[in-house]
This record gives C-alpha cells, sequence and structure tokens, in this order.
C-alpha cells in the first residue's frame, strides 16, 4: 500500500487478490479508481472501493477526471501515489 497527500486530498493505493485499488478521500467525499490485478483491464471509476460501477475508461486520465468530478475538484489537484501511475491502457 503507497499514499499520497495533496491540499487536502488523500490518495490511498492497495492490490487485492483481485484488483488494483486507487482510493481518494477529500473531507469525507470518496471516489475510486479499480484495475483488474494483471493491470490490463479498462479501469471501472466507483464512489467508493466497494461501491457500484459508474463508468469505465481505457486511459488514466479520463478516470481521473471523472474521480476529481466526483470530488469537485480539478484532474491536477489529484495526487498520485508512484505505484498507481501506471494504471490504464
Amino acid at each position: 500500500m503507497s499514499s499520497a497527500e495533496s491540499d487536502g486530498i488523500t490518495a490511498t493505493y492497495r492490490e487485492t487478490d483481485e484488483e488494483r485499488l486507487l482510493e481518494f478521500d477529500r473531507d469525507g467525499d470518496t471516489a475510486a479508481i479499480a484495475q483488474n490485478v494483471e493491470g490490463y483491464a479498462m479501469l471501472k471509476v466507483r464512489p467508493t472501493a466497494g461501491g457500484d460501477e459508474l463508468e469505465r475508461y481505457y486511459g488514466f486520465d479520463m478516470a481521473l477526471d471523472h474521480a476529481a468530478e466526483l470530488l469537485g475538484v480539478r484532474p491536477n489537484d489529484l495526487p498520485v501515489p508512484e505505484r498507481a501511475a501506471d494504471m490504464g491502457m
């Protein structure tokens, strides 16, 4: 697990047996980006790590855009832990 923080936003990256998860928290508002553990499938954006999928994206930038929208911030405001930087296709 690794994390990063910037401007009141905390990002946590972790891997489960099935997924790579990047979770964001901003004052209790959350968003999550998930990808299969092999790292080659589309990215799923969810309101929480265990929540229902809202949308799928090929590109990490598009998934970050959606996550930022859920948190009410600009995509560039989202900190990304180094281990999560290669998510997407």
